[in-house]
């Protein structure tokens, strides 16, 4: 979105009238979250810039925008040459760039509600380094001259049925309380709002997409909680579920209640707690456990109920994403659709489940040189027509009561380049190597993003972002810790060991600047492997994602023969578990869609 360049002068001027010769902008929240409220979405309103990630600073003579490289075509459209320069990260770090850039002397504030205690420590002595200081804020400058500044959702939790949890909130409890126990502390800050909602059996509608409160929660040895949300999102039916071992407070007691632990050891996630929580519990006196977040792990690994909400998520989600390829593979060639068209249509056929909460995410329905932004968003600005000779790029998901999907898939409009075909199928390959994968259990998820990437860098190509994330319960469409990425990537290293019942997405993709883009990914889960003579305890991956992979866009004879018996064996599963949702002509289109690729295979 474009934004006008007074807002850039604006902020100067509060700065200098504050004392202040810069100020950093992140893109995050007071909980430190990926996706954000309309409230906290402080560096669009500031930059224009649309994307899910990315952070800037505002000096009193330069400003910058930071961005990895997923985002370097976007953050140029998007944001202006004239007022921003663009940085790239990881190649240059904001502390860095503060450090050579500020001026000694200079005051450089910062909210200590958006940033972590590590992040402070970094880029002070940065600063420090040449003369400069980095200084916390009372009130954030942006939030003073944003002044239709949207008002935090006041939309009401809800319980989430234990059925489809799979456990209950008092047993989850419970082992946070074990957990805290075997630490020797006496509670723990909870302020990841998926953590949250995931422990109380709870969810919301504050951020777009996530099913997720604005709240924070303090989760005691003893599993007795003290939940902190604005009063107007609790009614009886809440309070009831919640149970009177659960305390609830006002939202806006939470930082007051932090001094009330003198003498107490309380653990609290350096990564996912702001520097203003450590700070003011150790103001009240209060010794900082630094762990990880407990429940971070205990989510990521689904309970059986959770498995089999995904599985059926999958089949609905799947069902519909299939009408919806049916109908843009006639309706494309015709000139008359658009990004947003389509997007707008593949909505209506996930709406027609009858259970769709909300997508996902906002969907990525993108064509032609558009498909080449990883991370595109389609706007009134930016909406392109569906041409013949591109190639149309949708990737998308649904949040059901019973799972988060997340799929994409592309569609040729008229007949491929052979260099399309060829670097599809070259996808296809990295795809298929990941979905027949066997390691050792606890390999990290980095050790097997190679994997993905060898069918392009055969071909000199790659793609510049992580080949997998995790993926919540009806909760975040990116969750961790679990990743497939390597350390050259966006967010570095997946370091996180990979564990049976952990849920994955695979993502590889390929993307020329200008013409097109590809990704093909469906969604994982890791299981067990048996195999005969081993002395090691196995994993592989079972595909929970349905729905056709485009035929006309592979080359077969580029594919081995267990490339292609896997490929038709996926095929003959989306048929199996599809048809019987289908009828007519979209079920006679899904049987082509699904006819083995070919009879013989390269070797």
């Amino acid at each position: 979105m474009s934004v006008p360049a007074t807002r850039l002068a604006e902020l100067r001027d509060h700065l200098a009238a504050a004392g202040l010769d810069g100020f950093v902008v992140p893109l995050t929240d007071e909980h430190m979250s990926e996706y954000v409220g309309a409230y906290a979405q402080r560096l669009a309103w500031l930059t224009g810039f649309g994307g899910s990630a990315g952070s800037a600073v505002v000096l009193a003579n330069r400003a910058a925008i930071f961005t990895d490289g997923r985002y370097t075509i976007q953050v140029r459209e998007q944001v202006s040459a004239a007022d921003w320069e663009y940085v790239l990260v990881p190649q240059t770090g904001m502390a860095a760039w503060l450090g050579e850039h500020a001026q000694s002397g200079a005051q450089i504030g910062y909210d200590p509600w958006l940033h972590t205690r590590g992040w402070v420590e970094e880029v002070t002595a940065a600063l420090a380094r040449h003369g400069a200081t980095l200084v916390a804020v009372e009130a954030n400058p942006v939030d003073a001259i944003w002044d239709d500044r949207p008002a935090p959702s006041d939309a009401r939790l809800e319980p989430y049925d234990e059925a489809l949890a799979g456990q209950s909130s008092a047993a989850k409890r419970a082992v946070i309380g074990d957990w805290l126990t075997a630490r020797g502390a006496d509670a723990v800050v909870l302020t990841a709002l998926d953590s949250i909602a995931w422990t109380l059996n709870v969810r919301g509608a504050d951020v777009a997409h996530t099913p997720v409160a604005l709240s924070y929660a303090i989760v005691n040895a003893d599993g007795s909680t003290d939940l902190f949300v604005a009063p107007e999102k609790i009614d009886d039916a809440v309070r009831r579920h919640l149970g009177n071992a659960v305390r609830v407070h006002d939202r806006h007691a939470f930082a007051y209640t932090l001094a009330d632990f003198s003498g107490k050891r309380v653990a609290a996630d350096p990564e996912r707690s702001v520097v203003a929580i450590l700070d003011q519990l150790e103001a009240g006196g209060a010794t900082i456990v630094a762990e990880r977040d407990p429940v971070v792990l205990a989510k990521a690994l689904k309970n059986p109920a959770e498995i089999a909400g995904h599985r059926a998520a999958s089949v609905r989600d799947g069902a519909a994403l299939a009408r919806f390829l049916r109908w843009i593979e006639a309706e494309a060639p015709k000139g008359e659709q658009t990004e947003l068209s389509a997007a707008a249509k593949l909505l209506t056929f996930r709406q027609a489940t009858g259970v769709l909460k909300d997508t996902s995410f906002d969907t990525i329905s993108a064509t032609g040189a558009n498909g080449a932004l990883p991370h595109y968003h389609v706007t009134e600005e930016s909406n392109a027509p569906i041409l013949p000779g591109q190639l149309y790029l949708v990737d998308s998901g649904g949040q059901y009561p019973d799972g988060t999907t997340d799929v994409t898939r592309v569609v040729p409009v008229g007949e491929p380049t052979p260099e399309m075909r060829d670097r599809f199928t070259r996808v296809l390959k990295g795809h298929v190597a990941i979905a027949t994968a066997v390691f050792p259990d606890g390999t990290l998820g980095g050790q097997i993003d190679a994997f993905a990437r060898r069918p392009l860098w055969e071909a000199g190509l790659d793609f510049a972002h992580g080949t997998g994330h995790g993926i919540g319960a009806y909760l975040s469409v990116h969750e961790g810790p679990q990743r497939i990425a390597a350390p050259n990537y966006p967010g570095g290293a997946a370091m996180e060991p990979l564990r049976a019942t952990m849920m994955l997405s695979n993502e590889p993709g390929y993307y020329k600047a200008g013409e097109y883009g590809i990704r093909i990914e469906n969604l994982v889960l890791i299981e067990p492997r048996q195999i005969a003579g081993a002395t090691l305890d196995m994993l592989g991956f079972e595909t929970l994602t349905v729905c056709p992979i485009e035929r006309t866009l592979i080359v077969p004879e580029m594919l081995t023969a267990d490339e292609c018996a896997w490929l038709d064996a996926y095929h003959a599963k989306v048929l199996a578990v599809l048809g019987p949702e289908m009828d007519g002509e979209d079920r006679a289109w899904l049987q082509a869609k699904c006819a083995p690729i070919r009879d013989g295979a390269a070797e």
